[in-house]
C-alpha cells in the first residue's frame, strides 16, 4: 500500500509536538560562570552573551552601567563596595578615598611630580624647640613626608631658617594640642599611602636615632604600635617603667620593674609621647580619638584595642632609643596659653582621664549587652 505523503508529514507533526511537550527544550541560552584567562579576569561567557543576546541588552547594573543577566532560571550581579557617604550621586570610577600630605607642582603632568612617601613624621612644635625639631627632622630620610602643627601661630619663621621646612605641610592654631590636631587633620583617608606615621613631641632628643633603622627592626618584629625606648642616663625617669630603654635587648613587649605583672601598663603598652602606628593602627587609634577630649590621656592605656595580640605586636625598641627632655609647654608661654595657670591644664588632663576611662567602660557595656541581644534572638530563631 503506498503512504500518503501529505498524512506522513501531519503525523510527523503531531508525533513531534507530544515529544516536545513531554520533553521541554529550553531555547534560551543557559549561562555558566565559566571565565576566559587567568584567574583575576573579569570577561566571561555572560558578557558574551550579553552583547549579543538581545533580550539582555537593556539590562544594567548599578556599577558603572555594566549589563548584567537575569532571567527566571538564573542571574548574576556585580557587587560593588559601598560608596563613601556624599559620594552616592557619582560613578563609581570617578569617587577617590584616599588621600596623603605630599605637596604637588602647579605645572607639568602630574603623571610626572614626586611620588607620596612611604612614611609620615608629624610632630606639634612652637618655634622656641627649633633647635631640636631641625635635629628631629634631619633623623628622618627622603622617604618620609612631614606634617608640622604649630601651637604658636609662628610657621613663616621656619621657611627663613630650614630649607627641608619648604617641602613640609603645616598646620597652625593656638594653644592646641597634638590630640586636637590629629583629630582634625589626620583622618585615616588622608594618611592612608603611608606604611606607618610617627606622631611625636617636639622635646625628644635624638642623636642617637635613625628612623629607617627603626622601622627595620619594627617590622622585623612585627609591632603595629611602638615607640623608641627612653634613655635615663639624660633624661628624668619616665611614669610607666616599661618605657625605660634596655642595654641588652633590641626590643621588649613587657617589664617587671615597679612591681609590674603582665597586664598594661607593663606589657602591650607604650605612651602617647612618641608612638609609631602601622597604617591599620593608626585608622582604629584615630576612630578612639575623642573630639572633645583634647590632651589624649588614656588613649594609651587603650592601643591595645587596636592590634590583634596587644603583648605581641606592642612594643619599645631599645635599639633606637631617645631622650626626653621634659620640656613644658602645655599652660606655659611657649604655647600662647600662659592665660591660663598649669595646674588649670593638669586639672584638665586629671578629668578627661577619668572620662575617656568612664566612657570606654559604657561602651564596652553597651557592646557586650548588645552581643548578648543578638545570641538570644539566634537561640529563638
Amino acid at each position: 500500500m503506498k503512504s500518503n505523503p501529505i498524512l506522513a508529514l501531519l503525523a510527523a507533526a503531531i508525533f513531534g509536538f507530544f515529544i516536545g511537550a513531554s520533553f521541554p527544550v529550553q531555547l534560551t541560552p543557559k549561562v555558566y560562570p565559566r571565565r576566559f584567562g587567568d584567574a583575576n579576569s573579569t570577561f566571561g561567557c555572560s558578557e558574551i552573551l550579553l552583547r549579543f543576546w538581545p533580550p539582555f541588552r537593556n539590562i544594567t547594573s548599578s556599577v558603572e552601567g555594566t549589563p548584567i543577566l537575569q532571567s527566571n532560571a538564573t542571574s548574576e550581579k556585580i557587587v560593588e563596595p559601598p560608596k563613601p557617604e556624599g559620594a552616592e550621586r557619582l560613578p563609581p570610577k570617578i569617587v577617590v578615598r584616599e588621600s596623603d600630605l605630599h605637596l604637588r607642582r602647579l605645572w607639568g603632568n602630574p603623571r610626572d611630580d614626586t611620588r607620596t612617601r612611604k612614611y609620615l613624621l608629624v610632630l606639634t612644635i612652637g618655634y622656641k624647640e627649633k633647635a631640636n625639631v631641625n635635629a628631629t627632622v634631619h633623623k628622618f630620610s627622603d622617604n618620609f613626608d612631614v606634617l608640622l602643627f604649630h601651637y604658636d601661630g609662628r610657621t613663616t619663621e621656619w621657611d627663613e631658617e630650614f630649607e627641608w621646612s619648604k617641602q613640609a605641610v603645616h598646620v597652625s592654631a593656638r594653644g592646641q594640642t597634638k590630640w586636637w590636631y590629629a583629630k582634625r587633620f589626620m583622618h585615616p583617608s588622608v594618611v592612608a599611602p603611608y606604611e606607618y606615621v610617627f606622631l611625636w613631641d617636639e622635646d625628644l632628643g635624638v642623636e642617637a636615632f635613625d628612623a629607617e633603622e627603626y622601622l627595620r627592626i619594627v617590622k622585623k618584629h612585627g609591632l603595629a604600635i611602638s615607640q623608641p625606648g627612653l634613655d635615663i642616663t639624660k633624661g628624668p625617669r619616665p611614669f610607666f617603667p616599661i618605657t625605660i630603654r634596655r642595654n641588652d635587648t633590641e626590643i621588649h613587649k613587657s617589664t617587671t620593674k615597679g612591681n609590674c605583672v603582665h597586664k598594661r601598663p607593663c606589657s602591650g603598652f607604650v605612651e602617647i609621647m612618641a608612638p609609631v602606628f602601622s597604617r591599620e593602627a593608626w585608622s582604629c587609634v584615630w576612630h578612639m580619638i575623642q573630639n572633645d577630649l583634647v590632651h589624649g590621656h588614656g588613649l594609651d592605656w587603650q592601643f591595645w584595642r587596636c592590634v590583634d595580640v596587644p603583648e605581641e605586636q606592642i612594643g619599645v625598641v631599645d635599639a633606637q632609643y631617645v631622650v626626653h627632655h621634659a620640656v613644658v609647654t602645655l599652660g606655659s608661654e611657649r604655647n600662647g596659653t600662659q592665660e591660663v595657670s598649669r595646674s588649670q591644664v593638669l586639672a584638665r588632663q586629671q578629668s578627661e582621664f577619668k572620662t575617656f576611662g568612664v566612657r570606654i567602660g559604657r561602651a564596652e557595656s553597651a557592646q557586650k549587652a548588645a552581643l548578648r541581644a543578638q545570641l538570644a534572638a539566634a537561640r529563638t530563631s
